[in-house]
């Protein structure tokens, strides 16, 4: 018996009474990058209208998706997995940038971050809607073709060299995060400097809502087919913050009663299997933000701990402990609450 869950919202604006919505505070929602997005936005004291942060929003997420997405043929990042060579490939300055980000994180994540696990992600069948268990054998056939080690990277010259030309890449684990980066700042372009944008759970925050009071985000609790609210964070920083969750159960099967979750450490091939079921990192750069809340994901909950504290990251790790949900903090979060 095989039972499939998607959760992808794993972060959601949240209202109070006394914090309710002013009624300039303006809304955008749609769907894009196979999932859905949230913005909120305070129109007052600019020039720029709801339409045409409306159009803005979908120029820019388009843009975005006919680079990085993995689901397009057409897509910049699915001709580069096409091409099976070792020679430099031109790429264009927004993928060598996140390259370099996930390469940085890749090295002080012992490794467990990697974009180059799409061949484990297709044999898994978390690409499409056929997941299986794959046999060892197959795994082992892919493993010595997956590592950021195989990959090398020329930000100065937008170029990126295949080591193995059967290498390929999946950029889903950053290009969210990316694109709220980029979102927002078009916001700012158009005189926006108070806002909440959200895509796929994945969120950034400026400023204040209309009426003058912080942003709040609820953090959902990381269990299947429940929508409780697991922590709540009124957001103080003024200058923009990331706040990214990446979870277990986000992305998962079960088969014959055992869970496979979509987290591959690339040195196994195999879903994870500790105890850690959800990461948030609050970050300036939504970019890292994203990476890291996999990266720490990957490596479990007293590892993540660990390098949580080494990289000071703002950091809260939900993990269960004897059927338990338990909360750790690093410092920098704790100090940022």
């Amino acid at each position: 018996m095989k039972i499939k869950w998607l959760f992808t919202v794993l972060l959601i604006a949240f209202a109070l009474p006394g914090c309710q919505k002013s009624p300039s505070e303006s809304e955008l929602s749609g769907e894009a990058q196979g999932t859905t997005y949230h913005i909120k936005l305070v129109l007052d004291g600019t020039s720029t209208s709801l339409e045409q942060a409306r159009r803005e929003v979908s120029a820019t997420l388009a843009e975005i998706d006919a680079q990085m997405s993995n689901y397009r043929e057409d897509s910049e990042i699915s001709r580069i997995n096409r091409q099976e060579r070792t020679n430099w490939l031109p790429v264009s300055q927004e993928i060598a940038k996140l390259l370099v980000i996930a390469h940085t994180v890749y090295q002080r994540s012992d490794g467990c971050y990697d974009l180059t696990v799409k061949p484990l992600f297709d044999l898994w069948g978390f690409s499409g809607h056929e997941n299986r268990v794959p046999a060892q054998d197959e795994i082992d056939a892919l493993l010595p073709h997956v590592g950021m080690s195989l990959l090398e990277v020329d930000a100065v010259n937008n170029r990126i060299r295949k080591k193995d030309p059967k290498l390929k890449i999946d950029l889903s684990s950053i290009a969210q995060g990316y694109s709220v980066d980029v979102v927002a700042h078009r916001l700012e372009a158009l005189g926006i400097k108070n806002y909440l944008v959200e895509i796929g759970g994945k969120m950034m925050v400026k400023g204040r809502k209309a009426n003058g009071n912080d942003w709040r985000v609820a953090l959902q609790t990381p269990t299947p087919l429940t929508r409780e609210i697991e922590k709540i964070i009124d957001v103080r920083e003024q200058q923009g913050i990331a706040i990214m969750t990446a979870g277990t159960y986000q992305h998962f099967f079960e088969e014959n009663g055992q869970t496979y979750s979509h987290i591959l450490p690339p040195k196994t091939g195999r879903p994870v299997t500790h105890h850690l079921r959800s990461v948030t990192v609050m970050h300036d750069d939504p970019a890292w933000a994203d990476t890291w809340d996999t990266a720490l994901l990957c490596l479990g909950e007293e590892e993540a701990a660990r390098i949580a504290e080494a990289e000071k990251l703002k950091a809260l790790l939900i993990y269960d402990a004897y059927n338990k949900l338990t909360e750790h903090m690093s410092k920098t979060f704790a100090a940022s609450q």
